[in-house]
């Protein structure tokens, strides 16, 4: 197709500019090694032939579907599987699964990598995380007939938009999903209205909501709790550029109503470390650095988590979660982590990443959307001083999330439903 043709035509012109950004040093962001051939399709021969493929991004798409795929190796013990994820930190993620997969960096979206990533793989069907659609992924896999399931799939109202306006573009893309699974009615109902069929619309839930986390981490975490003692402790989670300075801005405030208290402060992307840490000496707090095993002391007033990996262990330390990405215009970041442990949260205005989730737990009362960071303090200031409201909230948090769950045997009983379609057709 046309659209597909001039696509293609300037990724390659751009194609010097993206191995650059790809492969250029960066302090905090850990690089590829030898594996940077993977991305062009040189993948290393897998051990097992025909594997699923399954595509997770980064790391938060890799935590939500570890768990389905040890379901799905536990239900299925002879079907092989293969995870790409596109970054480091996501492969780390999917290491933690060991021999129950095997791990290949995904293919950038070039004819050339994708053939040669196919040809050397294999696969009998690709199922995606979320809504990663690639339109070189989706065209290689309908000329050889691959299903291709989209798992957990969502499309906020203004991308939903934005398609309406190259509605030929995301028709020819979504004709190669076999099946759309879909968080919720509002991201089921979106699908329908761009023209997929409503034979290819399924609602199963968030995956997110059947969220398992780390026992050991959850313990670890208890255990560092307990160190503290009575300190009130917050935690700002996956926090961006410009949020950090406002929350910080702020700080003041907090520590002028709670002397004692102690924020934990995560920035979301490793490249982030380094300046945040900056930014909190700057500002003039006693910091200690969970990289370096540095001692929270009594005169700690911020605790920067730099490293990866360990957001169950930061929030069970936590008495009250501010989920970032919220403050600025990047549409919020998963609001369930915290819920799970049955945690307060409190989020910022921007949240069309996770409207559903967020419209959930606010109309339950156990989260709060705030406008600014100045309501933020404020509602800091109010719920470290309030145990048996934190504790009131977190209760109904914990409920919202048990309310939801089931969304993993519902998504593992489509993929396998695709699979044993796809078999029974002839060749």
């Amino acid at each position: 197709m046309l659209y597909r043709l001039i696509y293609t035509l300037l990724i390659y012109l751009a194609l010097p500019v993206v191995l650059y950004i790809t492969y250029r040093p960066q302090a905090g962001k850990p690089g590829y090694g030898r594996r940077w051939k993977e991305l062009l399709g040189w993948v290393p021969p897998l051990k097992a032939e025909a594997p699923l493929w399954i595509h997770t991004v980064s790391v938060g798409e890799s935590l939500a579907a570890m768990s389905l795929i040890r379901q799905l190796k536990a239900e299925q013990p002879d079907l092989p599987l293969l995870v790409t994820t596109t970054t480091r930190t996501g492969a780390d993620q999917i290491a933690r699964l060991g021999d129950l997969v095997e791990h290949r960096y995904a293919p950038l979206d070039y004819p050339g990598a994708v053939a040669r990533f196919l040809n050397r793989t294999r696969p009998r069907a690709l199922v995606i995380m979320e809504t990663e659609l690639w339109p070189n992924w989706l065209a290689a896999c309908g000329r050889r007939q691959l299903p291709v399931v989209v798992m957990n799939a969502r499309l906020s109202e203004r991308s939903c938009q934005r398609y309406q306006k190259v509605s030929g573009v995301f028709a020819s893309m979504s004709r190669q999903v076999s099946l759309f699974l879909c968080q919720h009615r509002d991201d089921a109902a979106r699908f329908l209205r761009l023209g997929v069929p409503q034979s290819r619309v399924q609602v199963t839930g968030s995956l997110k909501y059947d969220i398992q986390l780390d026992p050991e981490q959850v313990s670890a975490g208890e255990q560092l709790r307990r160190t503290l003692q009575a300190r009130p402790v917050w935690i700002a989670a996956s926090t961006h550029p410009g949020e950090d300075e406002l929350l910080l801005a702020q700080l003041p405030r907090i520590r002028a109503a709670h002397p004692d208290s102690l924020l934990i402060l995560v920035p979301r992307h490793p490249a982030r470390f380094e300046p945040v840490a900056a930014l909190c000496q700057q500002a003039g707090f006693a910091l200690a650095r969970r990289s370096r095993q540095e001692p929270i002391t009594t005169d700690t007033a911020i605790y920067l988590a730099d490293t990866m990996g360990e957001m169950p262990l930061l929030l069970q330390m936590s008495d009250l979660a501010f989920m970032g990405g919220s403050l600025v215009p990047v549409g919020g970041h998963n609001l369930l982590e915290p819920a799970s442990l049955g945690k307060p949260t409190l989020i910022g205005p921007h949240s069309f990443n996770f409207a559903d989730v967020t419209h959930q737990l606010c109309e339950q009362k156990a989260c709060r959307q705030l406008a600014d960071a100045e309501e933020v303090a404020a509602a800091v200031c109010e719920l470290l001083g309030d145990a048996a409201l934190r504790q009131q909230m977190g209760m109904r948090a914990f409920d919202v999330v048990a309310a939801n769950q089931g969304a993993q045997r519902k998504t593992l009983q489509a993929i396998l439903g695709t699979l044993a379609q796809a078999q029974a057709q002839p060749a």
